[in-house]
């Protein structure tokens, strides 16, 4: 069994409801894929891209699984589906219902057609390096050979931001359906 990472997001509502809502309700549904040991806290966070659109909500969380990787991405994206994701409508970093990606999948480095992982923008992105290090700062990001703490680091110290999550781009937010642990 390896833990996969999984980042959430979503910035419209789905049949669940709001965002938020959404992700705990694709947390619950990710159960089908494994066991969710471990959640970060929910983050709003500014929209990468396409500007102009609501802010998203984020989070990761780690996902015992015994599936292999493209399995695992095939399942992922019938979650997505069921929330209401078309992705062959939307475009690139447009406004949707859920998005479901493998940041991370135990120490694999995959570079197909189908499926990259680490995820290749992991490092880049606060509003997917935050939550991550919410709950896995000592993992080692394969092909890097940083943590994800590091990393988190780096960021911080080149946006010159004191803190994570110190910024209107990623911002913690409370909600009651969303029990981080």
């Amino acid at each position: 069994m390896q833990t996969a990472y999984i980042g959430m997001g979503g910035n419209l509502a789905s049949r669940a409801g709001a965002p938020e809502a959404t992700l705990a309700a694709a947390a619950l549904r990710l159960e089908s894929l494994g066991r969710v040991v471990r959640r970060s806290s929910l983050y709003s966070t500014a929209p990468v891209g396409f500007a102009a659109q609501p802010r998203f909500v984020n989070a990761v969380v780690a996902l015992e699984t015994e599936l292999a990787p493209l399995e695992l991405l095939n399942g992922l994206l019938a979650i997505e589906k069921e929330f209401g994701r078309d992705r062959a409508a939307g475009f690139a970093n447009g406004p949707r219902t859920l998005d479901l990606d493998i940041l991370l999948l135990g120490d694999l480095e995959i570079r197909s057609p189908e499926l990259l992982i680490p995820h290749p923008r992991l490092a880049q992105r606060a509003f997917v390096l935050t939550p991550l290090n919410d709950i896995a700062p000592s993992v080692v990001v394969p092909g890097c050979g940083k943590t994800v703490g590091q990393l988190m680091d780096s960021q911080v110290s080149q946006s010159g931001l004191d803190a994570p999550g110190e910024s209107d781009a990623v911002t913690r937010i409370e909600s009651e359906g969303w029990p981080s642990r």
